[in-house]
């Protein structure tokens, strides 16, 4: 018999509770769709390809100007639990920012286990100052960077919200509690350390910091509902500039369908997001 070990979830119902792959019919499927998707829009715009921010070969980024003067630059970084995925899988996404104006960045990591939480979440600090240091060689010296990200790459978003050069963040479908992810099939690979929980969960440091959109689909797992909605409710009672946002009917992947749209709820959401007492921001 097992022993509860989470919110009175045994191991494998925390297993369970955050394995978005295994109540997809056909994700393999889903997955080549996507990709499909993505590529399509590489090779509709002119875009540059894997940027270098640092030496490890994941540390890169793609970049698609939205040929307009100083427009944002909406930084997205990919989930896959931290273990999964690339950035030319999602791709795809950029359709819905550019649409609206935004530059568009696609940003890579080290996954672990060739990387350890400590160094992922790390590299995100990296890459946000190489994005600062590239501004006059992308052509946006005077461009606000909006940091976005779903899942995994949500949580990595949350952790920067405070930095002193994002503008805007946007938190998809966000991790932001890393005790459950310890104790199920996840931790295998992460490997996570009782300080690394501590230090790297959002739900721990609840502090100002820029205008934030917490989304979610109304149709994902309980557990991933459950952390954003937590999230936003505690922290909305210190950040005033902090919306919670519910797409019905969406699952954790078909989210990122309304995030690709140009005319989605995401991006009208995201797009009202202010300080409270200001104006809109651009």
């Amino acid at each position: 018999m097992q022993n509860n070990l989470y919110h009175g979830m045994t191991e494998t119902e925390l297993d369970e509770a955050y394995n978005n792959t295994a109540i997809v019919k056909d994700f393999d499927g889903l997955l080549k769709k996507l990709q499909a998707r993505s590529r399509a829009l590489y090779k509709k715009y002119h875009w540059i390809r894997d940027r270098s921010y640092g030496r490890k070969p994941r540390q890169r980024y793609d970049f698609l100007s939205s040929g307009i003067k100083n427009s944002p630059t909406y930084i997205f970084i990919h989930g896959g639990y931290w273990t999964n995925c690339n950035k030319e899988d999602f791709a795809f996404i950029a359709q819905g920012p550019h649409a609206n104006g935004m530059n568009v960045i696609l940003a890579e990591y080290t996954l672990a286990p060739d990387a350890t939480m400590t160094e992922i979440v790390n590299e995100i600090g990296h890459l946000i100052k190489k994005i600062k240091d590239d501004q006059d060689f992308l052509g946006v010296r005077d461009s606000p960077l909006y940091l976005a990200g779903h899942s995994a790459g949500g949580h990595l978003a949350a952790l920067y919200r405070s930095h002193h050069a994002i503008s805007r963040v946007h938190m998809i479908s966000a991790l932001v509690d890393l005790n459950p992810i310890s104790m199920c099939w996840l931790q295998d690979k992460l490997k996570l350390t009782p300080v690394e929980i501590k230090l790297y969960s959002p739900l721990f440091h609840l502090e100002k910091g820029a205008p934030t959109l917490v989304s979610v689909g109304g149709d994902e797992l309980p557990e991933l509902i459950r952390q954003s909605s937590c999230y936003a409710d505690e922290l909305v009672r210190i950040d005033k500039s902090v919306k919670m946002f519910t797409l019905p009917m969406a699952t954790h992947f078909t989210i990122l369908d309304d995030l690709a749209n140009p005319d989605g709820s995401l991006m009208k959401q995201f797009m009202t997001l202010k300080k409270p007492g200001t104006p809109k921001i651009y």
